[in-house]
């Protein structure tokens, strides 16, 4: 089971546009982060979770030539805008792609790409099959994911369990219940925006807390925004077993398989 870091920025990627703070001028290629996204290679299956708006580079700077089914977190633009792009997959494997969703995100893409669901198709549109999911254990081509339920703000997002990897992005609250989903995990990834506190996103504080309650071996941190600081900054003062994740960043977990 290889996990490869699409992206580990937030909303708006870093650099930010127009913004000339230290982070956004780096030079360290490790704090230049396109929008959130990961993709999950296990034995002959690949699945990506979200579609960012940056997921045609994405595929093409890892070279990712086989893509076999779609999970989506949330229905925000960040996560869901790069879903046109999936059509060279459609061309090239000559099936339809399967994305999975709740009932919100489905609704939102079905609103945001409706020229996918006219009944009159322009040529050459993306074409997809969904498969609406719950806050239940789903399975997608021979591989389980569990959803874990978090709060991004008010709206639900959902985080992912696949074997022992955990996938959480967007999360400003976690429930003991969604909690005692999570224990167990070997690696956990899961948001830490910025020192300040935010409305909707995970300090970075509040993301070591929920670390330490897990205790998991090794702990990554995505969905990173400019305001978080220099990379190697921030990471020289983490515990030892906690990463800051970066693009192109790829983990490997044999004892998954």
């Amino acid at each position: 089971m290889t996990i490869t870091f699409l992206g580990t920025g937030t909303s708006q990627g870093v650099p930010v546009i127009g913004c000339n703070c230290g982070t956004c001028t780096s030079l360290d290629f490790r704090d230049k982060r396109l929008r959130s996204s990961i993709h999950i290679q296990i034995k002959d299956k690949s699945y990506v979770i979200d579609t960012g708006p940056d997921f045609r580079a994405q595929m093409l700077r890892e070279g990712i030539k086989q893509l076999d089914a779609i999970i989506y977190t949330h229905e925000h633009k960040d996560h869901t805008a790069g879903l046109d792009d999936i059509r060279p997959f459609n061309f090239m494997q000559m099936k339809d792609m399967p994305i999975y969703g709740t009932k919100p995100v489905l609704e939102q893409i079905r609103k945001e790409f409706s020229y996918v669901f006219s009944p009159k198709k322009y040529p050459g549109v993306p074409q997809i099959i969904t498969h609406e999911i719950s806050n239940e254990p789903f399975e997608v081509l021979g591989t389980t994911f569990c959803p874990i339920e978090v709060l991004h703000y008010k709206l639900p997002v959902f985080g992912y369990r696949v074997h022992d990897f955990t996938y959480i992005t967007d999360a400003k609250y976690i429930s003991e219940t969604e909690l005692k989903k999570i224990k167990g995990t070997k690696v956990l990834v899961l948001n830490a925006l910025q020192i300040k506190e935010h409305l909707s996103h995970l300090t970075l504080a509040e993301a070591l807390e929920i670390i330490e309650i897990i205790k998991p071996e090794k702990a990554y941190l995505t969905h990173i925004s400019h305001r978080l600081g220099i990379h190697a900054d921030i990471e020289k003062d983490l515990p030892e077993n906690v990463f800051l994740a970066h693009d192109g960043l790829k983990i490997t977990l044999d004892q998954c398989i």
